[in-house]
């Protein structure tokens, strides 16, 4: 319980209001008291209590009405209030605690009773304030945690592709009469920046938060377009085959070009995967799509599995994490990063399920228009 917790009376009735406050002052509470719904809203205006003792019966405005308009406001709303009635039915109860009442006391009032009741719900509300302060520090360690980890490996990143440059730029330096020295000089330059330039654009991805553009695409014609894009940009080897048991009416309202991105860094993932084990059923890439009803809100679902040797375990907790890979080089390892947040942020999701002897499968989750 707090040093001094606040508690706020509010009775019609003098003799009850004195009464009350004497005992919870004498149990080393601070305690105000008033006779009236409308001056406990005027009270809370000016201080917010830890508890409020309200009386049902009261002339203009009644417990239940005056409950209904704390209830009502953002402020307010996490104050506790126990009833105070002169009636015992079993209606009143379940209509006070329905109006949101955490507990209720029946006239003729036992005092000791009430005391250990008021106690009770100080306690509870001491555990819920600290909860609630135990999970805002734990969010802004995990917020440090990541702009830790995107600094620690963008540094990285930047640091070895720089370190790239600067030495064939030296290289350069010494090889100026030698002209196919520095064209090979020239396309490793050119290919570590280019590796730079992915890197910022990736980041940019994820701290972008502006509006995006949204329409209802038809799911398949998006997931076949995705596949086009991919075959055109990327270098993957394989082929990709897409069966979708999702009728072609069924609808999502998405921003198309980030779905496809997010959609295309799972394929460029398994392609790369496949590409990493000699014969992996020559390269083919599965996408499965069906609907997802058991949900309260009915799911896309698109799942994409290579024939890969599986997810390293060193890196399996982490795989979500900025610049974490199985792959060689730097300037990798943010496509599963970028592919969660752009679904997240339209209330889907990225989960991967790994197999050692048949690869990997990502699953994307995503809402039906």
């Amino acid at each position: 319980m707090p040093a001094q917790a606040h508690i706020l009376l509010v009775d019609d009735q003098a003799v009850n209001l004195m009464l009350l406050k004497r005992k919870l002052e004498r149990a080393g509470m601070c305690v105000d008291s008033v006779s009236s719904g409308l001056a406990c809203l005027d009270s809370l205006a000016i201080k917010k209590p830890d508890l409020i003792l309200l009386d049902v019966s009261m002339p203009e405005m009644d417990g239940f009405e005056t409950c209904e308009k704390i209830q009502n406001n953002p402020s307010w709303i996490d104050i506790p209030i126990i009833f105070i009635t002169s009636k015992k039915s079993k209606e009143e109860k379940i209509q006070g605690l329905s109006a949101g009442a955490v507990d209720y006391i029946t006239k003729p009032i036992d005092f000791d009773e009430t005391l250990a009741r008021v106690k009770t719900q100080i306690r509870l509300q001491t555990m819920f304030r600290e909860n609630r302060e135990l999970q805002g520090r734990l969010g802004e360690a995990r917020r440090s945690a990541a702009i830790g980890a995107v600094a620690q490996g963008l540094t990285h990143n930047l640091n070895n592709l720089l370190g790239v440059v600067v030495g064939y730029l030296d290289l350069m330096k010494c090889s100026y009469d030698q002209p196919s020295m520095i064209q090979r000089s020239v396309e490793h330059i050119d290919q570590s920046l280019g590796r730079i330039i992915t890197v910022v654009r990736q980041l940019g991805t994820i701290a972008n938060s502006e509006h995006e553009y949204k329409q209802s695409i038809a799911a398949n014609a998006l997931i076949e377009s995705s596949i086009q894009r991919f075959n055109k940009e990327s270098a993957a080897q394989g082929e990709v085959r897409f069966e979708t048991k999702v009728p072609d009416s069924v609808h999502i309202l998405t921003n198309q070009e980030n779905f496809e991105t997010a959609l295309i860094k799972l394929l460029t993932n398994a392609g790369d995967s496949n590409a990493a084990v000699e014969n992996a059923s020559d390269g083919i890439i599965s996408v499965q799509a069906h609907q997802d009803a058991s949900q309260d809100h009915p799911q896309l679902v698109i799942t994409v599995k290579d024939q890969g040797s599986g997810i390293d375990p060193t890196i399996q907790e982490r795989m979500f994490e900025p610049f974490v890979t199985n792959k060689a080089g730097v300037g990798r390892g943010m496509g599963l990063t970028i592919a969660r947040h752009i679904m997240r942020k339209n209330e889907g999701d990225v989960q991967v399920t790994d197999s050692s002897d048949t690869g990997t499968s990502v699953c994307i989750t995503y809402p039906i228009a």
